[in-house]
């Protein structure tokens, strides 16, 4: 049984930049996807950004390219998501998650492992 740990959260101002952090223990998960997914108030789970096993390919949703970034180390068995430019809309708990495959996806149910999230909060 894989367990995930997000870090990294806070209080930011708009436009500011966090970089969140993923630890997996328990099982390896250098085989396997991984993604990112928020959740804010009221709102459904949302993908935010996910990455292969290799870490040669990753996958965006379009509210975050060019602003949030996802990269692995499988060394470290930790995934990263570096978030600049943030907004108020970015406003959300964000969880990490294995994917059931070595690619990630933007299906919340391709996953089957997740952690217990990170508070985002960005002021304007």
């Amino acid at each position: 049984q894989v367990r995930l740990a997000e870090s990294g959260g806070g209080l930011v101002q708009s436009g500011g930049s966090l970089r969140l952090s993923c630890q997996a223990s328990g099982r390896a998960v250098s085989t396997y996807g991984m993604g990112w997914f928020r959740q804010a108030p009221g709102k459904e789970r949302q993908f935010v950004a996910a990455i292969n096993a290799g870490g040669d390919n990753t996958y965006y949703a379009d509210f975050v390219k060019g602003r949030f970034t996802i990269s692995r180390d499988n060394a470290m068995h930790t995934v990263y998501l570096q978030m600049k430019s943030l907004k108020p809309e970015d406003t959300a708990v964000y969880y990490c998650a294995v994917a059931r495959r070595d690619y990630g996806s933007s299906n919340r149910y391709e996953y089957d492992s997740w952690g217990q999230g990170t508070q985002v909060t960005v002021s304007s």
